[in-house]
């Protein structure tokens, strides 16, 4: 019997539903192959509950399985740890999925898992992060660079090339915690060299970021601007702890702290429109639910894509262990935070 999610209600799907006829979803322009028939049983693990970004996406995939006509198996939530990302796929595999969609937080030790699947001939579509090592059929994700460098850029216009930032970094075992940290400190080197960087990694945990922000502010009154690797898990610990400093001041004070952050959620569109931040990078959670469950479902009925452009204003390219579909993530700022076309303002509607 054919099944799709229920909707998700905060982290998880937790029953499915018959499903009648609905129209497929369109491949790729660089799709090719292919055999028509039943839609086969795709897996889904979602990789963490305490981020407002990734909640959103979760919420996103039950519609584009429904879109896309997809055989979609309860997801699983791995909850940021890999030994249980490895269970649930395993699990998975056990009950016939032919195809896996996975965001796995700790980018390299899940290739040994990569390798398996392979062997079994199950591909898999890696959400947001690139895995180190092991076999893809296809990533979908954003430039992270581009965020460290479109945060540098913002900021050192914003302090005028001088004065002190403070980084929230993710996870280094991440290759999005190192793209972006690694994009961040070569752009400021280049090209704010005036400004102090107090580099702080987190492993995306709010509370190290929010104990971090408390240790660096009693250290350096001073400070002047944050860059948050993702608002989803920094945004509230962070507000928290400036308007418990009385640091949480519209943009005209002296005493406004500069803030950019990625991700791209409405709480930080909210915060951007009452002048508590300043700019954030949306990821497309949207866009990474859509495309993920395609290229799933394509994989699965033995079609191939090739790098180059696409026909949804991206860029396919070769990472050397599968293929990278790069999806546009636009700063936004006070000037575009209103713009119904992000995915932020349209979640809930």
């Amino acid at each position: 019997m054919r099944h799709t999610a229920k909707s998700l209600a905060g982290i998880a799907i937790a029953a499915t539903l018959a499903l009648g006829t609905v129209a497929c979803g369109d491949s790729s322009s660089t799709g090719t192959g292919g055999d028509a028939g039943a839609s086969p049983q795709i897996g889904i693990d979602l990789p963490r509950a305490d981020s407002d970004f990734w909640n959103s996406y979760a919420r996103y995939v039950p519609r584009f399985a429904d879109e896309y006509d997809i055989d979609l198996m309860s997801p699983t939530n791995s909850q940021n740890d890999v030994a249980k990302l490895v269970a649930n796929v395993q699990a998975m595999v056990s009950q016939g999925a032919r195809a896996i969609v996975m965001a796995p937080q700790d980018t390299g030790a899940i290739a040994s898992t990569l390798t398996t699947l392979e062997s079994k001939k199950i591909p898999v579509v890696s959400v947001d992060t690139r895995p180190d090592k092991g076999r893809v059929f296809m990533v979908v994700r954003a430039d992270n660079r581009a965020y460290g460098q479109k945060a540098c850029a913002f900021l050192g216009e914003k302090l005028g090339g001088q004065g002190k930032v403070i980084e929230f970094q993710g996870s280094l075992s991440s290759i999005n915690g190192r793209d972006r940290s690694e994009a961040f400190a070569e752009c400021m080197r280049t090209t704010f060299p005036g400004i102090t960087i107090f580099e702080e990694p987190t492993d995306w945990e709010g509370p190290k970021a929010a104990a971090a922000l408390q240790t660096r502010l009693a250290q350096h009154p001073d400070i002047r601007g944050i860059y948050m690797q993702a608002g989803g898990v920094f945004l509230a610990p962070t507000l928290q702890v400036l308007k418990s400093k009385n640091l949480l001041v519209p943009p005209t004070d002296p005493k406004h702290i500069f803030i950019v952050s990625n991700d791209g959620i409405p709480q930080e569109f909210e915060a951007i429109r009452s002048g508590e931040i300043d700019a954030t990078v949306s990821q497309p959670a949207d866009l990474y639910a859509k495309w993920a469950l395609h290229y799933a479902k394509a994989a699965a009925e033995g079609k191939t894509f090739q790098p180059g452009p696409t026909d949804h204003g991206s860029t396919i390219i070769d990472v050397g262990n599968g293929l990278e579909d790069q999806l546009p993530a636009p700063l936004v700022t006070k000037e575009n935070v209103d713009d119904p076309a992000l995915w932020g303002n349209q979640i809930g509607k």
